[in-house]
């Protein structure tokens, strides 16, 4: 049987290891892009997960002062970038493994709001859309197959 000084060095450790997550979220984002479009199409995509997986959300944060501030995915967000060619055959793959995703389009940088991005991309068959930035979310080898041809965002 285990002293109540074992069993606190045994969580300690297990608190300490490193954590080796089973999903991967990924961004991948069309390599002629500016910098500011990198961001922002970045940030929208990633704010869709949460909804679609709250299983991804951390716990909330708070400073020593006990400032309270918002959770955020609990686990790294990847950034790649690739050519539209890319981006085209990232956006196949996601779908025929039916992996949960977000699109975001080149249509969407002229839109102001929330109803008009929708409209934009139900306009627009699948097969046709000009797309900027994908999201990609789910088991690690299925996501990396979904990016073959990608690279890592510098």
């Amino acid at each position: 049987m285990r002293t109540t000084a074992e069993t606190e060095t045994a969580a300690a450790t297990a608190d300490e290891a490193p954590v080796r997550f089973d999903t991967k979220i990924a961004v991948l984002l069309r390599d002629d892009l500016e910098p500011w479009q990198r961001l922002n199409v970045t940030a929208f995509l990633v704010s869709g997960l949460g909804t679609a997986a709250p299983e991804v959300i951390g716990e909330p944060y708070e400073d020593a002062d006990g400032t309270p501030y918002l959770s955020m995915i609990r686990q790294p967000v990847l950034v790649f970038e690739g050519t539209k060619e890319t981006m085209g055959a990232a956006h196949k793959r996601a779908l025929s493994r039916s992996l949960p995703r977000a699109v975001f389009t080149s249509d969407l940088f002229t839109t102001g709001n929330d109803r008009d991005n929708r409209a934009a991309v139900r306009a627009v068959p699948t097969d046709q859309l000009d797309l900027v930035g994908l999201l990609v979310h789910g088991p690690r080898n299925a996501v990396d197959k979904v990016l073959k041809g990608a690279r890592m965002h510098p």
